[in-house]
């Protein structure tokens, strides 16, 4: 139960870490992001069957699709915090490092480019975005934010 409870509090933690450093980046390259109330748009067509859009910023719009983006947004971040924090203590009968945490945090990059981007219309690896490149290394820089927050947010509880 304990690995539960201290997975669910590091991907909280990781989560808001990746938050803030995806507003940084925003800011920083003056570029948009995906933000949460598309990839609520995206979910809130899939019970309609709606799996792959054209252009998510084409699509319907959904109602409270933000608070389904943050909602969702943080349930994964949970998720993924649960997930490594067992396969740490469990499988691996170990505590966690920082190495371990940002492999995880990168092999996680199967979500957003082989499912979330091709699912809003931004094709595998955002081959489709105005500037991939550029995309591909916000995702992956995100997935290293995300990964050694879960280490750290560890380490602090």
């Amino acid at each position: 139960m304990e690995t539960l409870y201290e997975g669910v509090l590091i991907g909280v933690i990781a989560t808001i870490c990746q938050d803030i450093w995806e507003a940084t980046v925003k800011h920083i390259f003056r570029f948009p992001t995906a933000g949460l109330a598309l990839i609520g748009r995206w979910l809130g067509h899939m019970p309609k069957g709606i799996f792959v859009h054209h252009s998510i910023k084409e699509s319907a719009v959904v109602p409270h699709e933000l608070l389904i983006g943050w909602v969702a947004h943080y349930i994964t971040g949970i998720l993924y915090g649960v997930t490594y924090l067992s396969f740490v203590q469990i499988i691996m009968a170990s505590d966690p490092t920082i190495f371990s945490a940002l492999i995880f945090g990168l092999v996680f990059l199967i979500a957003p480019w082989f499912i979330v981007q091709p699912g809003m219309g931004l094709g595998v690896f955002a081959s489709r975005a105005p500037r991939p490149g550029l995309v591909r290394l916000i995702s992956i820089s995100l997935h290293i934010v995300f990964g050694a927050s879960l280490y750290f947010a560890w380490l602090l509880i």
